[in-house]
């Protein structure tokens, strides 16, 4: 892959069905992760229902033009999110401090972020982790996702097995249509057995809600700081690592700085940070997303659509995939990471000498644990990177 982008881009030529699925499949991923966490940290602030629709809103507006414009910049799938982890963060801290305060102090975690961007220290650090580990980071990062289809089939069995065996047929048959068709056949049968409910679901339209940030010690070392950590080691990390994994070396500092800035810009309005994207990154650069690696970033780009569609209307956001049984959308996020899962894997155990290291990393990372508030991610790099060292240094 090249640093430099193309003269001329042709995403509607370049893109596909599949290209299509892939990105819608990696927004579901993105939102119905932690949509719920967002206005469970909203209702526990008393935040009124306008300021937790403009703050899905910001994060969405957001993600969409930092996916389809850094994808087209760099001809890459560059997936953008918002931090999981962090939106957990604020269920326990947004409360202790006034709203103004809290978007004061997303505001010190984009300006660090910014920091870390511009001076290229990130990037420095991510060139130093072996690609191995960093592999076996991705594949631990998916692995509790890609397993999450075979709990689901202890309560959909019906569902979840009619969605894998058409996905093991199609895959035979005609590998890039797989996901698509598990997809339909899903809806398909949630439908004959009842399991759709649009009756909570109507359009409304988000308004952007203006709050004054205001600057409190107690704000940064309670959320700013904290928010700050979080993004560099359980998003920005890992989501280098993704598009590393699969073959995409793009600098990081520019798409850090990019992701800060826009982080900036939008906190005014709610949002509490964006970042690189890990699970749903790995949905647009897997295989399934396009057969071509190099017209995969067509994948990120409708990810990026899909994300600003439904930021319009993220009022009723929720009431959408409220509507959609949850073993579907964890089945067709599994069966969609199944080849990014199985490259990381390979390229993991793929050096003799790191795969011991390979295997602690994906093994701490894939845990879920969670030590001094930082998420496995950043502990199975560590861990990796520790055991590598103590099997395979020099004595003198």
């Amino acid at each position: 892959m090249t640093d430099t982008p193309q003269p001329r881009l042709h995403p509607l030529a370049d893109t596909s069905p599949s290209a299509v699925v892939a990105g819608f499949i990696a927004m579901m991923t993105g939102y119905t992760s932690s949509l719920v966490l967002m206005f469970q940290a909203g209702q526990a602030a008393g935040l009124t229902s306008g300021q937790i629709s403009s703050w899905i809103w910001a994060l969405s507006i957001g993600m969409a033009v930092c996916s389809i414009g850094l994808s087209l910049r760099y001809r890459t799938p560059i997936t953008i999110a918002w931090s999981t982890p962090g939106a957990a963060l604020l269920i326990t801290s947004l409360g202790g401090v006034s709203y103004g305060e809290a978007i004061g102090a997303y505001i010190t975690c984009a300006v660090l972020v910014i920091i870390c961007g511009i001076t290229g220290s990130f990037e420095r650090l991510v060139k130093r982790i072996p690609s191995s580990l960093a592999a076996a980071l991705l594949a631990g990062i998916l692995f509790k996702i890609g397993s999450e289809i075979f709990v689901a089939a202890q309560h959909r069995t019906g569902l979840v097995i009619g969605m894998f065996f058409t996905y093991l047929i199609v895959k035979r048959l005609s590998p890039r249509y797989a996901v698509l068709a598990a997809l339909l056949i899903g809806t398909l049968l949630s439908g004959m057995l009842g399991l759709l409910d649009f009756s909570g679901f109507a359009l409304e339209v988000a308004v952007p809600v203006w709050t004054t940030p205001s600057f409190s010690l107690a704000a940064t070392i309670s959320i700013g700081i904290p928010l700050f950590v979080v993004a560099m080691t359980s998003q920005n990390m890992p989501g280098i690592a993704v598009l590393r994994a699969d073959g995409y070396d793009v600098p990081a500092s520019p798409l850090i700085t990019t992701t800060g800035v826009a982080s900036l810009l939008l906190a005014p309005f709610g949002s509490h940070g964006i970042n690189l994207a890990a699970i749903s990154a790995a949905i647009c650069t897997g295989p399934h997303a396009h057969e071509d690696p190099k017209k995969r970033y067509t994948a990120a780009v409708w990810c990026g659509i899909f994300y600003g569609i439904a930021g319009i209307f993220g009022a009723t956001l929720a009431a959408l995939f409220a509507s959609l049984p949850k073993e579907l959308v964890l089945s067709i996020a599994a069966l969609a990471l199944f080849g990014s899962i199985m490259n990381g894997l390979s390229i993991a155990m793929g050096e003799a000498r790191e795969r011991e290291a390979a295997l602690v990393t994906f093994m701490v990372t894939a845990s879920g644990m969670t030590l001094f508030s930082i998420g496995s991610a950043f502990w199975g790099i560590v861990a990796g990177v520790l055991t590598l060292m103590i099997l395979n240094v020099k004595s003198r």
